[in-house]
């Protein structure tokens, strides 16, 4: 299921509750172009994809007609659709790379169905019971498009939340009974790579950019951490984080992502798009805003990146019409500074939504520039995948799309958590900083996921300190 748990209410109400009517699950492995495959299912249930350039104002959900679909795309499976090798084996490899999920409205009525396509090995059954997805499938108030709207409502409806499993997020799927709060364990995080490792990374891209290859790549860690008991409640936490645009859960069988992106990959209302990088951190402190609005280096860092979202918005849009509208503006996340700005294209006639992702995925912010170049470096440099992080989450419909980037982001399969964390590094970094500031990003998450209260938790037989980890 997704559980969308930040945000303000819907703008407009469906006529009758959304279900599950199909999902669409692909993996690496299975070969074939995601962006293709993901327009073609969309398509296929009632969600025509092939043209966002005539993406309309709000319209009403009424019963009998597809209501949108939730989607979610893997740091992998965005590296293929811009033609990038997929990178290292993920750490998480119960979560698919590209999942969609579309919803109907039921009111008694049969919903139309799809044409049959046999020869598609992607697709797979509707409201299996064994994984769903949920989501409130409305843009929130004008006031703040991008904020999700709040958990509500029953199972099996968007916003609902999932009844908890006894332990792991499949039993969820399989209706398992609930699992006490108390029952929660969490064990000592263990990163895919050192301290000095990632220190080491740094200076490797630093080398990189001597030699001309690259003017900036986004180094990313991972962690992982065994747990004990139910995780969709700590998941839950970690989606409700402050400052997440995106805050939701999405599962599916053996498997959870949690997202609280604060990051607007893109963005199609009225067939305009648009695109908010953020890059550059600082601790939410007035001498921390001082600091960053000061710095040459987190600035020249961030101009980088929104040049990178004009060139690619500038592949499908109308001539002329790429704009910045705000640049270097700075915006809270949980205890973090960042700095954000916003780039927007009127598209041109006819482009799709597959034109769309090969255009802007795998996003800037994460990859560095120039972005094929980086993404190279990238493939030979992180020892582990980026799995559900570092890709996109969000909901396209009939009034257009919103995905967010998968920055702030954890997933979890039948044994462990994971989660990602890093950032862009430049010619000026320094590598103990750079350490510094992905542990920072990854702190507010790994404290959402903790037990709550003071009790310690014992994850195979050790004792787990308050704090520790």
């Amino acid at each position: 299921m997704l559980s969308v748990t930040n945000g303000t209410p819907p703008g407009p109400t469906c006529a009758a509750a959304p279900v599950e009517t199909a999902r669409l699950q692909w993996r690496v492995a299975d070969g074939g172009d995601p962006a293709r495959l993901l327009t073609d299912f969309l398509t296929r249930h009632g969600l025509p994809a092939d043209d966002l350039s005539r993406t309309g104002p709000d319209r009403p959900h009424r019963p009998g007609t597809p209501c949108g679909a939730a989607l979610l795309i893997s740091a992998a499976a965005a590296a293929r659709m811009a033609g990038a090798p997929a990178g290292p084996a993920t750490p998480a490899p119960a979560v698919p790379d590209l999942v969609a999920v579309v919803y109907g409205h039921a009111d008694g009525a049969a919903l139309p169905s799809p044409p049959a396509h046999p020869a598609d090995p992607h697709r797979a059954p509707a409201a299996t019971p064994d994984g769903g997805a949920v989501m409130n499938p409305h843009d929130a108030a004008a006031a703040d498009p991008h904020r999700a709207p709040p958990d509500s409502g029953s199972a099996g409806a968007p916003g609902a939340a999932a009844r908890p499993p006894a332990s792991g997020p499949a039993a969820a799927d399989r209706g398992g009974s609930p699992g006490a709060i108390g029952d929660w364990a969490l064990g000592p995080w263990r990163p895919s790579w050192t301290e000095e490792a990632h220190a080491d990374a740094v200076r490797r891209v630093r080398r990189e950019i001597a030699r001309g290859a690259v003017y900036q790549v986004n180094v990313v860690g991972h962690a992982s951490a065994a747990y004990r008991g139910d995780p969709l409640p700590a998941l839950r936490r970690l989606a409700a984080l402050p400052g997440a645009r995106y805050g939701g859960l999405l599962t599916g069988p053996g498997w959870a992502v949690a997202c609280a992106s604060p990051e607007t990959l893109v963005r199609v209302r009225a067939g305009r798009a648009d695109t908010r990088p953020i890059k550059g951190t600082r601790p939410a402190t007035a001498a921390g805003r001082r600091e960053l609005l000061a710095s040459a280096k987190e600035r020249a860092e961030h101009v980088m990146i929104v040049d990178l979202a004009r060139n690619d918005l500038s592949r499908v849009a109308r001539t002329g019409t790429v704009r910045v509208d705000e640049l270097f503006g700075i915006r809270r996340w949980c205890d973090l500074w960042q700095a954000e700005s916003s780039v927007s294209a009127t598209l041109r006639p006819g482009t799709g939504l597959a034109d769309l992702l090969r255009a802007l995925c795998p996003g800037g912010s994460v990859t560095g520039a120039p972005k094929l170049a980086a993404l190279g470096v990238l493939a030979d440099l992180e020892p582990v995948g980026r799995g559900p992080a570092m890709g996109a989450f969000g909901w396209f419909d009939g009034d257009g799309l919103d995905l967010g980037l998968t920055i702030r982001t954890a997933a979890a399969d039948a044994r462990r958590l994971h989660l990602w964390a890093g950032g862009g590094i430049t010619w000026g970094s320094d590598p103990a900083a750079e350490v510094a500031e992905a542990a920072a990003k990854a702190a507010p998450l790994r404290a959402a996921l903790a037990p709550p209260g003071p009790a310690a938790a014992v994850v195979s037989g050790r004792r787990r300190r308050p704090g520790e980890g």
